[in-house]
């Protein structure tokens, strides 16, 4: 008789310590603070919006079910919810210093909002759902920022600084709402369990970008696009040049994969020397 297969988890030695880091983010008052460019600067104004309360869902998500996990999964959650958390303080500094005057900021955050918060009434498990689907976006960012860091040249050192560290800290936790859904859906039938991720993946591909698309669309609008020239643009650059959505299409289709699991591709190497610049940073005041 062949022993069941065991169920994939995040390696042992992966840990994810919050670093309670303050960035220097004063450039973000700069309309085109990524090197020059208002469309590369619209779409990651648009993403960095949607962090604050998306993060704070994502957080909600998993500590509902935070008495649910047993073994190195409960100091992974801790670590998990303190990360957002202070990921969702930097990015709201980053979201104040954006020119509120010129740019549509405040409808970009009320439509974040809402769209948070209809997805609060569907209830704790699609919640979580959801994120584990965002949470492999915002890895496969990561990842792809990683491997592309030219995307950054030209950008003053405190925002380059932030977006790196959101991504090491991405790459860290990356698989951490996924094992919670794991665990608590053990009882689950196999295919229930990975069509219910692999459905809601196909949903949030969509919504996700389309929303960004629309978002710095708008933000762009008021650099003097029209919409259709905005869209045009923005979509270029999520989709074709640089292709931020489009960079790492290998690691976002092996969610479809039966048996997948986030750490199925260990890419630590390629955020360890941010890594190290990071954790040098924490522990410099502690031993001073």
């Amino acid at each position: 008789m062949t022993a069941p297969m065991t169920a994939k988890t995040t390696p042992a030695d992966v840990k994810v310590p919050p670093r309670d880091i303050r960035f220097d983010l004063d450039a973000a008052k700069n309309n085109h603070w990524l090197g020059g460019d208002p469309v590369g600067t619209a779409v990651f104004n648009a993403l960095s919006l949607t962090f604050p309360d998306g993060e704070r869902m994502f957080i909600d998500a998993v500590r509902h079910y935070r008495g649910e996990v047993s073994g190195k999964l409960v100091e992974d959650v801790k670590g998990f919810i303190a990360q957002e958390a202070i990921h969702s303080r930097e990015h709201h500094v980053l979201n104040q210093l954006i020119d509120r005057d010129r740019y549509p900021v405040a409808a970009v955050e009320q439509a974040v909002k809402d769209r948070v918060a209809f997805a609060r009434t569907r209830g704790p498990m699609r919640m979580l759902i959801a994120t584990i689907a965002l949470e492999h976006f915002t890895a496969m960012m990561a990842d792809s920022h990683a491997r592309h860091q030219n995307l950054f040249d030209n950008v003053d050192p405190g925002i380059e600084r932030m977006w790196r560290w959101h991504a090491v800290e991405e790459t860290e936790h990356k698989a951490v709402a996924y094992d919670v859904f794991m665990q608590v859906t053990k009882d689950w039938p196999p295919l229930k369990r990975y069509l219910r991720r692999c459905i809601t993946m196909a949903l949030i591909s969509y919504f996700f970008t389309r929303n960004i698309i629309n978002y710095a669309a708008l933000l762009l609008e008021a650099d003097g696009y029209s919409r259709k020239d905005a869209l045009k643009a923005v979509k270029r650059f999520v989709w074709r040049t640089p292709g931020l959505f489009t960079r790492n299409l290998k690691t976002y289709f092996a969610w479809y994969r039966p048996g997948f699991h986030p750490w199925d591709e260990d890419n630590r190497a390629l955020v360890a020397a941010w890594k190290a610049e990071f954790d040098a940073d924490v522990a410099a005041p502690v031993a001073a």
